[in-house]
């Protein structure tokens, strides 16, 4: 089975991208896909998407990037979780279906 590599990105790569992979390990397990998961800071996301299937992140994006790149605030405010679960699931199986 094909694994999808998620870069979880925040301000310092530290702080609440680490409560947002703790999330992420269990939505998708839960959605019985395989993933690896790198926490990374926000400026770094330019140069490590060619790494990457999809970008989550905590905070603003800074530019456009060439993988899905999703916002993931909702996972911290615990407002609008369903929907930012949704859209996280359909675009890893658009990737898995690639």
């Amino acid at each position: 089975m094909k694994k999808i590599r998620v870069l979880v990105a925040c301000g310092a790569g530290i702080a609440t991208s680490t409560i947002v992979v703790k999330k992420l390990e269990d939505l998708f397990a839960a959605n019985q896909i395989s993933v690896e998961i790198i926490q990374i800071k926000i400026a770094e996301a330019a140069n490590k998407q060619s790494e990457a299937d999809m970008l989550i992140s905590t905070t603003m994006f800074p530019t456009e990037y060439s993988i899905p790149a999703i916002k993931g605030m909702s996972f911290l405010t615990g407002i609008g979780v369903d929907k930012t679960e949704m859209e996280i699931i359909s675009a890893a199986k658009e990737i898995l279906n690639k």
